[in-house]
């Protein structure tokens, strides 16, 4: 029978039996039926025997380095199938070193590399196929008499490399383009790329941080001087652990692991702005080809780019498992705006109510189509392959929502419980003392006399009144017959009314010239006050029984303790308190009024908006309460003084960007998942209603919302799906429905779940989850969970998937796509959120946190670990206009190493910009950036940069522009000039930024590895395993 070529057969639906791990084993042959072997023929031999280059053992050249094999017998293997039909990639025995197997078991011809890389694999599980099915019942030993079976593998073994890394005769890399060197005496059947997979003391070093670890160099390490003797025990623990044998539903083939080094190097810092892993769909997972067909990770991303098939594995990995969301985002110039479906079709699962997407089925000749979510089937609406604009037909794979994992579609009155709710801005301002001297007051008129402009109001229906609060409460009628405003005030503090309630909120449109006379007096109305009263509680119930009605925004300007009534507060803060374990009583409510309140507004659609300016204390802990169960936002300004440019430019700025805002308004989001998998706990601004549902009165633009997944069945189908539906009233006044489709894969491969790991998602959802156990038990335990999760992971990764799974190592190891988490959970563990000490006070602790909660992840990473730039000596080309944009230095590490007596350095972290300058830096550099002779002339602290002529003020200029726009937030980052032998406080600020230096009581970056080292070490020696 002739022998069908490689690659066009396939094995029958019988289950994979590994043969023993020996590495010398000879494979076992094909159970096709061959002639016997002729004396003269020498079959082309397999690639897991000796190439014929590689000198035997026993000769003077090389010693045998392993055992003879025993003999062992051959495991039963499946008689072929016919070529076309559907059979199961490749196992790992039968699948060649560095190959990969496509969907149907085809070769994706990458290239082959040494012998231990089978220890990174993440093979298909054994028992089922790509589909997740069970392939079936073993096939009987072949009878005896029989040819031996022959082993037969996958099309493309030796086959010429593709692209990507091209593999040279001796069994190492080169990059492609560049030609291997020739490879003499080798005989073209033989898989010539194998090479020599024998290692040889002393030839290599150990890898750099960030480059990956060889794989000859992480399972079989000897000692300098000592032969190479394998542990054959602990190969084959290796391949249990790396599933080897088992495998993964990714259709793109094993994905590689590259595992690095994190001691013995810096950290590569600019990797923090990669893009997250890549997603390994299937070709055909998406029923259109569109590159937009899966969310963009600035809309939703995922801790895991795989999903595990169990929740064991899961808990195996120790990896955390969650979606970080951002429903609401900006979009900037050349970004897609989201598509809108404008007519009414809306087509969606009759059981789970899930919405149709690129990822679904249509069957039955595209009358019914199948959930991707629950799998039911559904019929297709009848008008959803007509196009109401031209009144034709139109094709269905053009459809927005088949094409687009972001979408909005225009929702029918079926979704309104009452017509869509205008735009309300109901301003309740501190006319206080304090608030009068600080100049907020003046600020705050003249900003939003200012934004009036730039307040949504395309239809005219957008709604504003104004109210303003010492010790008694005033309200101001914009509809007054004279055309004048009128005040309105009621001192009843204990049962506040509303005088003319009909006249204190009124169109913008119409009042217009009455509220532009109201802003241009406000300030002068309370100059000369000596009132020190503030009765913010009940001005807040007076300004939600006006706008509950409708709904609407609450936008709370505060410089005051509030002390009257009501809401009234106390000064809390203790320095006796501050670094101990009781710190935690001051980052908690002091008043349950102002949660019992947010929650009455959040049933009424009313958010809350706080803006605190605080020369004292403010207790930011008890009022942003309301902010975070209303959807609400929290701006916090510190010694805040308008005769300072700087902070009034900062506050108008904010202001007035915060006004202008396109925001969503009475909003509910729901998250769901594919069958087997639950949302179990939201981190954010909103109120739970139910079990998945979120309240949310409104959706600021860019803030972002943590979500922990856990399982709830093992998960069978090969890809899973997660959809967020945000049903809202946008500022234009449409009833809309904006639904985010993330599709991942399944995977049962340990190694393919740490691939997938997204670094930048993890430490979002850690922050989260970290600043919620701070508040509700003590710091001590946040630092420590943050720890404990960074070893638990370095742990399993140590136990699995490298070589030296137990004893003291050298080195600590982590796959690539990993290899910054420790160095941003040091970053966490010493931002003012987080760190340790008794010299951070409440109130800024309270708002770090506040911002580790709702920031999205492009603002939260820089705000962990800020960007570092030298300005001194960067190229000509940064500070200019590129065809990109503004080009910005390269990032440097966080250390005081890379700072000179004489340079100019930059430092951002989204909130504050700082430049540091040298002692020692010559007076040209001080003329051309800040006009003045020589160091000993510049004014250190918060500052505004001279414009000047200079080609160098320029390039500075634009570099601290960009770095104030480049992030999707409302925040106005000051800057602040730090010299040398300047004011000792604004140094050490700036040096608490500089992570990777220690700083009492906080260790550096290296010995914060050292640490996590020990502990991963002692872990595994107290129990031989990661426990």
């Amino acid at each position: 029978m002739a022998v069908p070529p490689h690659g066009a057969q396939q094995l029958n639906n019988a289950p994979l039996q590994r043969p023993p791990p020996s590495p010398m084993m000879r494979p076992p042959a094909s159970p096709m039926m061959r002639p016997p072997a002729s004396p003269m023929m020498r079959p082309p031999p397999s690639p897991m025997m000796r190439p014929p280059n590689i000198p035997q053992s026993g000769s003077p050249v090389m010693a045998r380095p392993y055992p003879s094999p025993r003999p062992q017998a051959r495991p039963p293997s499946g008689p072929f199938i016919g070529q076309g039909q559907q059979g199961v990639p490749a196992s790992p025995a039968m699948t060649p070193i560095g190959l990969n197997a496509g969907p149907n078991g085809q070769s994706l011809s990458q290239p082959s590399t040494p012998r231990m890389q089978h220890q990174q694999q993440q093979p298909l599980q054994q028992g089922q196929d790509v589909q997740g099915q069970d392939i079936g019942a073993s096939h009987p030993t072949p009878p005896s008499g029989a040819h031996k079976p022959k082993r037969v593998y996958p099309t493309g073994i030796n086959a010429e490399p593709s692209a990507g890394y091209d593999t040279v005769p001796n069994g190492r890399f080169q990059q492609s383009g560049f030609p291997p060197q020739p490879a003499v005496g080798v005989n073209p059947m033989q898989p010539a790329t194998q090479g020599s997979q024998f290692f040889v003391p002393g030839e290599s070093q150990g890898p750099a941080f960030g480059q990956p670890v060889p794989a000859y160099q992480q399972g079989l390490q000897p000692l300098a001087g000592q032969p190479l003797q394998p542990n054959m025990s602990q190969l084959s623990n290796q391949m249990g652990a790396m599933h080897v044998g088992g495998g993964s539903f990714s259709a793109q083939g094993i994905i590689p692991v590259s595992t690095v080094s994190l001691m013995g190097s810096s950290p590569k810092v600019t990797d923090l702005d990669a893009p997250p892993p890549t997603i390994n769909l299937p070709e055909t997972a998406s029923i259109t080809q569109s590159p937009f067909a899966n969310c963009d990770p600035s809309y939703k991303r995922s801790t895991l780019n795989a999903i595990p098939a169990t929740s064991q594995l899961l808990t195996k990995s120790r990896l955390p498992f969650g979606l970080v969301v951002t429903p609401y985002r900006s979009t900037k110039e050349g970004d897609e705006p989201v598509p809108v479906v404008t007519d009414s079709v809306i087509a969606r699962c009759r059981r789970c109510r899930a919405y149709i997407n690129p990822f679904v089925r249509f069957v039955e000749g595209g009358q019914r189509w199948k959930c991707n979510m629950c799998y039911t089937l559904n019929e297709v609406p009848s008008a959803f392959d007509y196009d109401v604009q031209t009144q034709r037909p139109a094709d269905r794979f053009q459809r927005m929502e088949l094409n687009h994992a972001v979408v909005e579609y225009i929702a029918p009155t079926e979704y309104m419980v009452r017509p869509p709710q205008p735009l309300v801005y109901m301003f309740v301002i501190d006319v206080s003392y304090p608030a009068i001297q600080c100049g907020m007051v003046a600020t705050a008129a003249a900003t939003i006399l200012e934004a009036l402009d730039r307040i949504p109001d395309d239809e005219g229906r957008t709604k504003v009144g104004v109210m303003t609060v010492d010790s008694s409460i005033q309200f101001y009628n914009l509809k007054a017959a004279s055309g004048e405003p009128q005040m309105l005030v009621v001192s009843d503090l204990e049962e506040p009314y509303l005088p003319q309630p009909q006249d204190l909120l009124c169109n913008l449109s119409e009042c217009r010239p009455a509220l532009e006379q109201l802003l241009s007096r406000l300030n002068d109305m309370f100059k000369d006050t000596q009132n020190v009263g503030n009765a913010l509680g009940p001005a807040l119930h007076s300004a939600f029984k006006l706008i509950s009605p409708i709904g609407g925004k609450i936008l709370c300007l505060q410089a005051s303790l509030p002390n009257l009534e009501v809401g009234a507060l106390k000064m809390r803060e203790d320095p006796k308190l501050l670094g101990t374990s009781k710190e935690s009583t001051l980052l908690q409510a002091a008043s349950s009024f102002y949660k019992t309140f947010a929650v009455d507004c959040s049933r009424s659609q009313v958010c809350v908006d706080m803006f605190l300016f605080g020369s004292q204390y403010s207790d930011v802990a008890t009022l942003s309460c309301v902010p975070r169960f209303t959807g609400g936002s929290t701006f916090f300004y510190p010694a805040f003084t308008a005769a300072k440019s700087e902070d009034a430019l900062k506050f108008a700025h904010e202001l007035a960007e915060f006004l202008s805002q396109r925001i969503a308004l009475e909003a509910v989001l729901r998250v769901r998942a594919s069958k087997g998998l639950r949302m179990s706990a939201f981190y954010g601004n909103f109120f739970v209603r139910s079990t998945d549902l979120l309240s949310l009165p409104n959706v600021p633009r860019d803030q972002s919302y943590s979500i922990e997944v856990s399982h709830e069945d093992d998960l069978t189908n090969p890809m899973v799906c997660f959809q967020t539906a945000l049903l809202h009233t946008a500022s234009s006044g449409e009833r809309r429905i904006r639904v985010l489709t993330l599709a991942l894969p399944v995977t049962t491969s340990l190694s393919e779940l740490f691939v997938s790991a997204d670094q930048v998602a993890i430490t979002t959802l850690l922050a989260c989850k970290a600043v919620e156990r701070g508040m509700s038990s003590k710091l001590d335990d946040a630092r420590d969970a943050l720890t404990n999760k960074c070893v638990d992971i370095l742990g399993v990764y140590k136990t699995h998937m490298t070589a030296s799974s137990s004893g003291a190592t050298p080195n600590l190891q982590i796959c690539d796509n990993l290899k910054l988490m420790p160095l941003l959970t040091l970053g966490m563990l010493k931002h003012v959120a987080l760190r340790g000490g008794s010299q951070i006070p409440s109130d800024l602790r309270s708002y770090a946190m506040h911002l580790f909660s709702t920031l999205p992840s492009q603002c939260l990473i820089p705000y962990i670990h800020p960007r570092f730039y030298s300005l001194h000596d960067m190229p000509g080309v940064c500070g200019t206009i590129g065809t990109e944009g503004i080009v910005m230095p390269q990032a440097m590490n966080l250390s005081s190493e890379r700072l000179s007596r004489s340079g100019l350095f930059m430092l951002e972290d989204g909130q504050n910009i700082f430049l540091w300058i040298g002692r020692d830096a010559v007076p040209q550099l001080c003329m051309d950036l800040f006009g003045v002779p020589n160091y000993e002339s510049i004014r250190g602290g918060k500052t505004t940069l001279p414009t000047l002529g200079t080609d160098f003020n320029q390039r500075v200029h634009l570099i601290v522009g960009k770095a104030r726009e480049m992030r999707r937030t409302a925040y106005y980052p000051q800057v602040y000039l730090i010299k040398e032998d300047g004011d000792p406080a604004l140094r050490l600020w700036f040096l608490s930024h500089l992570i990777e230096d220690r700083a009492e009581p906080m260790m550096s970056y290296y010995q914060y590895l050292g640490h996590l080292k020990d502990k991963v070490e002692m872990a595994i020696a107290e129990s031989g395993v990661w426990p």
